[in-house]
């Protein structure tokens, strides 16, 4: 059954959203926390949808914050330079190619040189707006980047939709006041208002002064 999102823009998530980087993703931290003793299981349940250092704070809580910021930036010139395995999402490249009259912006904890290199490996356009971890404080599910994404584009937070796959991220989504159209299976989890399994279940619609979003 298809339902109709009434929507003023849209705000889409990179990692697990637009591209497929869950090799690359897990190979890195898994290495990164095999020194530490920290079960890969735990890994694997923090990382996804959170700023590097956000991850290895909840996994080292004692650890100088100052670490953290540090290593994480050794994370991410590691993971702008390893892109091996990094496609795209099924449908990214429709979606994103129908949404170019529409408002909408990248919101993602990848850094301006990891988003790029994630998003041209899949060979896909980075939209004319996008919120990288420049331009937050806080990382998700802290709904500053979201709420950052609504600002820019002059929309309503509530007349936004966030594309997302992650628990982290779809926290952040709802706590900035947004509904959520959840992609992939680890999605259904974590209670988005709408669930694909991949992008090529929606469809974007022009309306009178805007634009729809048929799921489904």
């Amino acid at each position: 059954m298809t339902e109709i999102v009434h929507v003023r823009a849209a705000l889409l998530d990179m990692d697990g959203t637009l591209v497929d980087s869950t090799a690359v993703v897990e190979r890195l931290w898994l290495a990164w926390a095999a020194p530490h003793g920290i079960d890969p299981a735990t890994v694997l349940s923090v990382v996804h949808g959170r700023q590097g250092h956000q991850s290895m704070a909840i996994m080292l809580p004692e650890r100088d914050h100052e670490i953290n910021l540090q290593e994480n930036r050794e994370m991410l010139a590691n993971e702008a330079s390893d892109v091996d395995g990094v496609v795209a999402i099924e449908g990214a490249d429709v979606l994103l190619a129908d949404l170019l009259p529409f408002p909408h912006a990248i919101v993602t904890s990848a850094d301006v040189r990891l988003m790029n290199a994630r998003m041209g490996e899949a060979g896909l356009t980075v939209p004319a707006l996008t919120v990288t971890a420049e331009n937050v404080s806080r990382s998700k599910p802290d709904p500053e980047g979201f709420l950052l994404g609504a600002e820019l584009l002059g929309v309503d937070p509530a007349d936004c939709v966030v594309f997302e796959d992650s628990g982290a991220g779809i926290q952040a989504a709802h706590a900035a006041g947004m509904r959520v159209i959840g992609v992939g299976a680890h999605a259904t989890s974590h209670s988005p208002e709408y669930h694909v399994a991949d992008l090529t279940q929606v469809a974007v619609v022009a309306v009178d002064g805007g634009f729809e979003l048929h799921v489904g």
